[in-house]
């Protein structure tokens, strides 16, 4: 199955073919947890939601239409998994922060943010980036790690397009100023 390109799993796994639906998981399982476990924070959190993402997509795989490249939408469904689990915890006023858990990385392509910096600075910037407000994590992360347009991220949050460039300008300057302080 490995060495079936992605169109062919994508057809099968629309007839309900398990075998391509676990290649689908193979995949994408990494870079799906990556993005749920920088927008959640929490280890459980994110294995839970990545969990709901596969679920999600072995019910509405026929709902894919390729007008947008297969590994963009599935990380679209995460986010909006993720959104949604953000929701609710707000809802129920719970805050699950697990703080001795990494963060895993998410593919073997880098994101442009990851691109930049070395391995050292890398964890320290997830560190931080872990500890930002949810304001403030979530649009950076769908911006820089799930690579969504400003627009993108106005709609799944809905939000207003200038909100969404000022909570990210003002994401970055935190960050900053964390990664800043921890130098000193």
């Amino acid at each position: 199955m490995e060495a079936l390109d992605l169109e062919t799993v994508l057809e099968r796994a629309r007839a309900h073919d398990t075998e391509a639906l676990g290649e689908i998981y193979r995949r994408y399982a990494r870079r799906v947890f990556g993005l749920c476990r920088y927008m959640l924070a929490s280890r459980e959190s994110a294995e839970d939601a990545m969990s709901e993402v596969f679920l999600k997509l072995q019910r509405s795989i026929g709902s894919y239409d390729g007008s947008v490249p297969f590994p963009n939408w599935l990380l679209r469904v995460a986010s909006h998994q993720c959104i949604d689990a953000l929701r609710r915890r707000q809802r129920g006023r719970q805050v699950i922060v697990d703080e001795a858990a990494a963060i895993e990385p998410a593919s073997s392509e880098l994101s442009p943010l990851t691109a930049a910096i070395t391995t050292e600075e890398r964890a320290q910037v997830r560190h931080a980036i872990t500890r930002l407000p949810e304001n403030y994590r979530v649009p950076l992360v769908l911006r820089y790690y799930g690579e969504l347009s400003y627009d993108e991220i106005a709609q799944q949050l809905g939000l207003e397009r200038n909100s969404v460039a000022v909570l990210i300008f003002r994401a970055k300057q935190e960050l900053r100023r964390r990664l800043a302080h921890r130098s000193k």
